[in-house]
């Protein structure tokens, strides 16, 4: 007979545990969590103002979220690539902490560190998700509770929106009828786990949905959401260049953006049938920027590490907007507070409550306290990205004015080495469509395909070097006239004391909160099982 023997945080956590008689009552929580969405909505549209992406991305149902609650300006991830990210977030701590956690592919997570979704379910929450709450990682969504508890019985083809929609035009139905297809399997999903709640329980659900994850099917913004990519000419970053094949991959990103959006807002007129929605803390985010394109997944930049977040519900002003500098671990302590659940020691991220983001509930004593700076990074993502399977180790501070990087190792290649690239380059259907063949943490697609076969050209080449050429030990970027991070202001003598500052700040953080690559020259990250072949593991 196995025996659980419960590691010494989850008996601290019983202590706190309320007694369900005298309570009042406990908020609810939805957490709609996207792949590799990142800051594109129509409600930031209007805090930004016009000449960018979100000027033509319709997003009504995160906007309702903003709009009947709090939408935050400046949130950011922990590391812009999946698993640690969430590792991050599951946890409520840097992605450092986290051990094996910290990377992609090969993560493994350690059961002694607790996470929100496992101290709910000890408070007596009716826990539950659908679709991708950690992962790739082994054991796969074990952050979430054991056994995990997945509902997917009504169908998980809108996790391929523009594959399933394309193959149905063509098949004769209409797009509305695919809409309303993958609706329906949205909403029985999650009606399914309301169905299995015990009577009286407060419930948390996680929605994980991957559809904006690559890849997805040329032409699809248009075809199935009225998008047409010349909306956006004069609107895409400075770090893409202002093409047509451009315009029209980022057309379809933002079609796989509508229909997330779409998909929250079946969630929410379900709660709100079931009347529920008053009583429940709904938050919609994403777990980094748009893969495929420069700057973005696997980058550090805004584009890459910045993403959207807005909450309503218990506790949440309406229609305010907060520019509180936000990290996405900063929700775990959050939804425990929220539950009257006191955050254990390890959960070393501050509460929206404490940061004053939102006012809460619940009796966890806080204290407000002002947030100047979040801290980011990452070390390995595709695995066979450089040889030897080593990392790109990097370290950021993001503050209001500045951000500025460390790149530990700048004499490898930031996006992984430039394979079959010398004397040759492969064809465009491997590059749209096979991450690994070059430059492996940029995810396949047209973008990628199009910078690589115009490496050479007086249109292409300044926009590949900036993107995947090798990068200083030290990035400096002033926001204020580059506010999409271009200009690499590092050894600017007129900087010289606010980069020395971010610096120091930076380093001393990264030795408080115990991060390995401060310690025996980063060996933890730079030796396997966190660096080299990934057992198992196969070349897609």
């Amino acid at each position: 007979m196995i025996r659980f023997i419960a590691p010494a945080w989850l008996a601290i956590s019983l202590l706190a545990l309320p007694v369900s008689a005298a309570e009042p009552k406990r908020p609810n929580l939805l957490f709609i969590f996207a792949d590799d969405w990142g800051r594109f909505a129509s409600a930031y549209g209007k805090l930004d103002g016009p000449g960018s992406p979100n000027d033509v991305v319709k997003t009504p149902n995160f906007d309702r979220i903003a709009r009947e609650g709090t939408l935050v300006r400046q949130a950011f991830v922990s590391a812009p690539s999946c698993t640690p990210c969430r590792s991050a977030l599951l946890s409520g701590q840097h992605f450092w902490r986290t051990g094996r956690a910290a990377i992609l592919q090969g993560a493994v997570w350690d059961e002694s560190i607790p996470t929100y979704p496992r101290l709910l379910t000890q408070a007596g929450y009716h826990m539950g998700k659908t679709g991708k709450v950690w992962s790739p990682g082994n054991p796969a969504d074990i952050p979430y509770g054991r056994p995990v508890p997945g509902f997917q019985k009504a169908g998980m083809r809108f996790n391929s929106f523009s594959k399933f929609g394309t193959d149905q035009v063509k098949s004769g139905n209409s797009v509305d009828s695919c809409r309303k297809t993958l609706l329906r399997e949205v909403r029985g999903n999650f009606e399914d786990f309301l169905a299995k709640r015990p009577a009286q329980a407060p419930f948390g659900y996680w929605f994980g949905p991957t559809n904006v994850h690559r890849k997805w099917v040329k032409g699809s913004g248009k075809a199935l959401w009225g998008i047409d990519p010349d909306s956006l000419k004069g609107k895409l970053p400075p770090f893409l260049p202002d093409i047509p094949e451009m315009r029209e991959d980022f057309a379809d990103y933002l079609g796989e953006v509508q229909a997330l959006d779409a998909y929250a807002g079946e969630l929410l007129d379900a709660l709100e049938k079931a009347g529920e929605l008053d009583n429940t803390l709904v938050v919609m985010s994403g777990d980094h920027g748009p893969p495929g394109f420069p700057h973005g997944k696997c980058n550090l930049y805004d584009f890459g590490s910045r993403v959207a977040l807005a909450l309503r519900g218990p506790g949440v002003e309406k229609g305010k907007v907060s520019d509180t500098l936000v990290s996405l671990p900063d929700l775990a302590p959050t939804f425990l507070e929220m539950a009257g659940v006191k955050p254990p020691a390890t959960m070393t991220a501050n509460s929206l409550q404490s940061l004053g983001v939102i006012n809460g509930s619940g009796d966890i004593d806080r204290k407000t306290m002002p947030r100047d700076a979040v801290f980011i990074g990452r070390e390995r993502h595709y695995p066979t990205a450089r040889d030897g399977g080593l990392p790109y180790p990097q370290r950021a501070i993001r503050t209001k004015d500045h951000l500025y990087i460390i790149n530990f190792r700048p004499d490898r290649w930031p996006l992984g080495d430039p394979r079959q690239l010398q004397g040759g380059t492969p064809t465009w259907d491997k590059l749209a469509n096979n991450t690994g063949v070059t430059l492996s943490d940029e995810d396949a697609g047209p973008a990628k395909a199009w910078l690589v076969l115009n490496r050479d050209t007086d249109q292409g080449k300044p926009f590949f070097d900036h993107a995947y050429g090798k990068r200083p030990a030290e990035e400096l970027y002033v926001l204020s006239d580059d506010p999409h991070q271009m200009r690499n202001r590092a050894g600017d003598k007129t900087l010289e004391g606010i980069q020395k500052n971010l610096r120091e700040r930076l380093l001393k953080t990264l030795e408080e909160t115990g991060d390995p690559r401060m310690q025996e020259n980063g060996k933890f990250f730079e030796t396997p099982p966190l660096a080299g072949p990934v057992q198992g593991w196969k070349e897609p």
